[in-house]
């Protein structure tokens, strides 16, 4: 009964499911911050500065608010599994790759060759531009720090990259039955979401233009190659070597890393060095190891029902 009931309704209203799984997401979500209503008195919730809304957590040990913060991503993603496995009855594979298994190959590779660029970049940065930059590395505080990052924020930046150029890819593919418009759908709202992040108050909402180009990079790569396994490596990558190695006050992270930015941000180079630079020079790379071809196809071709799903 219940594969028949979903059945008609996947006939009628196919992406009526990735509503309803998206709420569901959320509620975990919401679920997922309950910990935090244990730390967070209401004394500290009234000298929140509303220029700031992390500094509600000013009061909490940064490890601490690390933790509560990639925590409820962590039930987030369970709440993702549930979704995916009890309501669409599909596999973790189906969602990640066209391919029979996850190529992990792929991943690592994405990981590794965003990591040393980041490392890379920062460590050219300091070196010329000392003055923008305080160390200040504590061995204990970092080594406990290091497990949290490494155990969640894969599940931070895998919930992301799931929800959005695999789940709700589909899902749209599903509901337009074309690629260009779930690229552009997907990139817009991933970017959207970055809305109340403590880095647009800083920098201003400009800097969604650097989220949603972001979002098209990720999803550019997912299409072009027919899996997410490229942008998993490289959103897990750029997240975890931020936490470790750099962080500013008015960053989304506020972590022991090993340096702080004490630098003016400024938003045009930002986006210049990322959107026209690196995020291009990347997927030039990835196209010429890959094989990537018929561009046209890949991003902009209308699909039929087998193909709404990677």
């Amino acid at each position: 009964m219940n594969t028949f009931l979903e059945k008609e309704l996947d006939k009628c209203l196919p992406f009526a499911w990735y509503l309803l799984g998206s709420m569901i997401v959320i509620i975990f979500s919401f679920m997922g911050q309950v910990p935090m209503l244990f730390f967070l008195s209401e004394e500290s919730t009234k000298t929140m500065d509303p220029k700031n809304p992390m500094s509600v957590f000013a009061h909490l040990d940064p490890n601490l608010t690390l933790f509560l913060i990639l925590f409820s991503f962590f039930i987030a993603f369970l709440g993702f599994l549930f979704v995916l496995l009890k309501i669409h009855k599909q596999s973790l594979v189906s969602v990640t790759t066209s391919r029979k298994t996850i190529d992990f190959n792929r991943f690592f590779f994405a990981f590794s060759f965003w990591a040393i660029a980041s490392i890379l970049f920062v460590g050219i940065d300091y070196y010329y531009f000392p003055q923008d930059y305080e160390v200040r590395f504590q061995l204990k505080p970092f080594l406990i720090m290091f497990g949290i990052s490494v155990v969640l924020i894969p599940f931070q930046s895998g919930l992301e990259e799931y929800l959005f150029r695999g789940y709700l890819m589909q899902g749209f593919a599903k509901l337009t039955r074309n690629r260009w418009l779930p690229l552009i759908l997907t990139s817009v709202i991933f970017g959207m979401l970055h809305v109340f992040n403590p880095e647009i108050d800083k920098l201003g909402m400009g800097l969604l233009f650097y989220y949603i180009g972001t979002g098209f990079f990720f999803g550019i790569m997912t299409l072009m190659d027919d899996g997410i396994e490229l942008a998993l490596g490289f959103h897990i990558a750029n997240n975890l070597i931020t936490a470790l190695l750099v962080t500013a006050d008015w960053t989304a992270f506020q972590t022991y890393s090993v340096l702080n930015d004490i630098s003016e941000p400024t938003l045009i180079p930002e986006l210049v060095l990322s959107l026209l630079i690196l995020y291009p020079i990347s997927l030039f790379i990835l196209s010429k190891k890959y094989g990537w071809t018929n561009w046209k196809y890949k991003l902009t071709a209308r699909i039929d029902e087998k193909e709404a799903e990677l």
